[in-house]
């Protein structure tokens, strides 16, 4: 996690980049945007606030060399000379350019900052910051007329309630390589943003762990328990995943499966999948790990407990009330209407 009470903006530039799949032409700046207070504050809110509350963080990487990975090398020449900032702000737009290999990529305004008096860790260090704005809104704007009367029209411009992509690269290293936070409001590609256009992997410590293993957790029970036992025991699987992480302070591999499930096939199953989404997904699912208590506040609320019915009835199982489920609700077949059914059992309407 940063602190950024005493960061400040001292350069900024504003380029646009355009779709290389669509044959685009990216458009460049080459002076530096000059603010006024007031657009100075606003600015550096909307860029810097997404990054305050991030536990997890990411470091650059390549399948043959990490000094081979571009963005690297580019915030490295930054934090050696600011002098060349403009012109490898360029080089970044280019290869963030060279990634949109399909027509889904959008093309937008690409925003490129340095930092200086960023904390990670205790240390005070600098950044350079990369944001890329996909999406922007309509607005009214009032102006006087030839009447000298007040009339309106549309126009489009950035909202200032959330980027849609941003990183932020700190001029600060550890064992693993030089410190990388992202945001990603944008979805739409995963490998677009991440994996071809940064190139980072997770940092290897315990907000990582927490997360690999609930994401696993998640899709065991969506692709394995909801096919096979139904969406009530994918809700129970899942309030007891989250039930366990809340109670221990560390996770281990056999006493989780030891305590979630209670006949040795389900532990088997647990097994062969997660070896398979570690394949899968080239990540290393750790045995043994701490618990980070901010994750799994994040991560819980993106686990749906939710079973829908085709009678236009939806119930919402609680996922921090493991026992909720398998006390309260019993599902069964009615012979004479030829339709299944849950039962729910409640003291008061709340």
């Amino acid at each position: 996690m940063i602190n950024k009470s005493s960061a400040e903006i001292t350069k900024c530039i504003l380029h646009k980049v355009a779709n290389k799949f669509n044959s685009g032409q990216n458009v460049f700046s080459e002076d530096l945007v000059h603010f006024d207070q007031e657009s100075y504050d606003l600015m550096k809110n909307f860029l810097l606030k997404p990054f305050g509350s991030l536990t997890q963080s990411y470091r650059f990487s390549h399948h043959a060399d990490v000094r081979l990975n571009a963005l690297n090398n580019y915030a490295t020449e930054i934090f050696n000379d600011e002098s060349v900032f403009v012109e490898f702000s360029k080089n970044m737009v280019n290869h963030l350019y060279e990634q949109s290999n399909s027509a889904q990529i959008k093309t937008g305004d690409v925003i490129v900052v340095f930092i200086k008096g960023i904390v990670y860790k205790d240390v005070l260090t600098e950044a350079v910051g990369f944001f890329k704005i996909e999406n922007k809104v309509d607005f009214f704007q009032t102006y006087l007329d030839d009447n000298e009367s007040f009339d309106v029209v549309v126009q489009k411009g950035i909202s200032t309630r959330k980027i849609d992509k941003g990183c932020l690269i700190l001029n600060t290293t550890d064992t693993e390589g030089t410190v990388v936070f992202s945001v990603d409001n944008n979805n739409y590609d995963a490998q677009y943003w991440i994996k071809n256009f940064l190139g980072v992997k997770l940092a290897d410590d315990y907000n990582s762990h927490t997360q690999n293993y609930l994401e696993l957790c998640k899709e065991f029970s969506e692709e394995v328990i909801k096919p096979e036992f139904g969406k009530k025991e994918q809700g129970n699987f899942l309030a007891n995943t989250v039930d366990y992480f809340k109670e221990h302070e560390a996770v281990d591999y056999h006493d989780f499966k030891d305590e979630i499930f209670t006949e040795e096939k389900h532990k088997d199953l647990f097994e062969d999948y997660k070896k398979h989404y570690e394949n899968l997904n080239d990540v290393l699912i750790r045995n043994n790990f701490d618990v980070s208590g901010v994750v799994l506040k994040k991560e819980k609320q993106k686990l749906k407990t939710e079973i829908k019915l085709d009678t236009n009835i939806n119930i919402k199982l609680d996922v921090d009330a493991p026992d909720a489920a398998s006390e309260y609700l019993e599902r069964g077949y009615d012979e004479e209407k030829k339709m299944k059914y849950y039962k729910i059992y409640f003291n008061e309407e709340k």
